[in-house]
């Protein structure tokens, strides 16, 4: 047998082998049950937020109609998911949030990209095409063509690229656009609650999509302060738990009244 003083290389061996107990005890935290626990969140925190909209698609989808969703919803997240990507190379957060809104972003395109074929498809009279070049304000987001939407949110996003990259070291641009991103997403259900009401009628609406939308929120806004992430996101949190319990509440209010929603609404 080669001792450790004939060779340096088992000496180096005899070494590596020495410390292995210490390179497993430092791996056995992430095996314990707060590991998995911990890995669990981060998991449900990154695909989470795109669970509460495969019922709404499939339903659109099923039926062919777009009249109880509201595509301001999609332009809802999109914004506020943009703007907290732009947040993070300011203010480093948490990874598994920042995958959460490149998920997001890709889903609500997706989303959009259905409700514009179902539009053009439910349509027994073609209407006017509407484009996003037209810059016709009076058809913001209403546009005809899946491609306007693509070309609104790629000039937004290189905008805001641009913004945080001249004023990345500015602490007050790199909070506000903190607080614009969270804030938006706290309005997530400002727009389907606005419908509803000018409807009075939740019909066309997934019952299944709110109840997503409010169990997630409230586990999300319990994990932002847990984590103790940035106080932007757990106090808009709780905002938009309060939206999500009014359309609740309007599921309640309108299930005897008749909608008043016409047959084809443009969303």
């Amino acid at each position: 047998m080669i001792s450790s003083s004939d060779s340096p290389v088992a000496a180096q061996l005899e070494a590596m082998l020495a410390d292995v107990p210490n390179h497993l005890s430092g791996m056995l935290p992430e095996l314990s049950v707060m590991g998995i626990i911990n890995w669990g969140a981060a998991a449900a925190m990154v695909f989470g937020g795109v669970v509460p909209f495969i019922p709404q698609y499939r339903d659109i989808r099923r039926s062919g109609n777009t009249e109880g969703f509201s595509t301001f919803v999609c332009l809802t997240l999109l914004i506020a998911n943009i703007l907290r990507i732009m947040f993070w190379f300011g203010k480093h957060f948490e990874l598994p949030l920042l995958a959460q809104s490149i998920i997001m972003v890709f889903t609500m395109l997706m989303m959009v990209k259905l409700c514009v074929q179902m539009k053009n498809k439910s349509e027994i009279v073609a209407s006017k095409p509407h484009k996003f070049t037209d810059f016709d304000r009076g058809h913001f987001w209403q546009w005809t063509d899946f491609k306007s939407y693509i070309q609104f949110i790629s000039l937004f996003t290189a905008v805001m690229a641009l913004l945080t990259f001249l004023l990345l070291n500015n602490i007050i641009y790199v909070e506000l656009i903190g607080f614009l991103a969270v804030f938006a997403e706290a309005l997530l259900g400002a727009p389907q609650f606005y419908r509803n009401f000018k409807n009075k009628s939740t019909q066309g609406m997934s019952k299944k999509m709110v109840g997503f939308w409010t169990c997630g929120d409230i586990f999300k806004t319990g994990y932002f302060i847990l984590r103790e992430a940035p106080p932007q996101f757990w106090i808009c949190g709780m905002l938009q738990v309060s939206i999500d319990i009014s359309i609740f509440v309007q599921v309640f209010l309108y299930r005897n009244l008749p909608s008043r929603a016409p047959k084809f609404y443009s969303s």
